[in-house]
């Protein structure tokens, strides 16, 4: 049916209905965008904080295995230092353990971190 006829009654559809709804879109937009970027603001500093997390976690291991050989306690805090913390010794029994302390922050607030490992006195 190619010159289907409307039918008697039907509302016709009329060009101001359709610029009544031009930039709706656009308004939208403009209302969820700033949503959208501190969402996606708040998870980027969380990942950098969870990295910085990782890297004393690993200084600490670092600083446990070097003290627990017999190494300088000043190298030691020197790799804490790198990763951006502070080295606490502590000697538990046959045990040596580092924690290492720093902060994250994530806009204007600024959130603790510690990492704590521990590695056997005299090993190798």
């Amino acid at each position: 049916m190619a010159g289907a006829a409307r039918r008697p009654g039907s509302p016709r559809r009329r060009p101001d209905d359709v610029r009544d709804e031009r930039g709706s879109v656009a308004a939208e937009l403009a209302v969820a965008l700033p949503a959208v970027v501190l969402v996606a603001a708040l998870g980027i500093a969380g990942l950098g904080a969870a990295s910085r997390q990782v890297q004393l976690q690993d200084a600490a291991a670092d600083a446990a295995r070097l003290v627990a050989r017999g190494e300088d306690e000043g190298r030691a805090a020197a790799v804490v230092a790198d990763a951006g913390g502070r080295l606490a010794i502590a000697h538990r029994g046959d045990l040596v353990c580092a924690t290492a302390s720093g902060e994250a922050a994530i806009g204007s607030i600024s959130m603790p971190l510690e990492a704590v490992s521990c590695a056997l006195a005299g090993g190798l």
